[in-house]
């Protein structure tokens, strides 16, 4: 599985931040959840954070896993 790719976020100005992957919208934060996402975004790798905060982090091998005999 490589690197997640394509995320951006914004921060509006009420405070809520929209997590955008390729061009739509991932998920809305607001309030502490928000907050909370924006410290662990600017400390780490950002790209990461967003596809662990949007749970688009385990696309890649699911297709190849239904596949396999023990899957079945």
């Amino acid at each position: 599985m490589g690197r997640p790719t394509g995320f951006d976020w914004t921060e509006r100005g009420d405070g809520t931040v929209v997590v955008t992957h390729r061009g739509r919208t991932a998920a809305t934060l607001r309030g502490p959840r928000a907050a909370k996402f924006l410290a662990e975004a600017e400390s780490g790798d950002a790209q990461l954070v967003m596809a662990r905060w949007t749970g688009a982090y385990r696309f890649g091998n699911e297709r190849t896993a239904r596949a396999h005999p023990r899957n079945r």
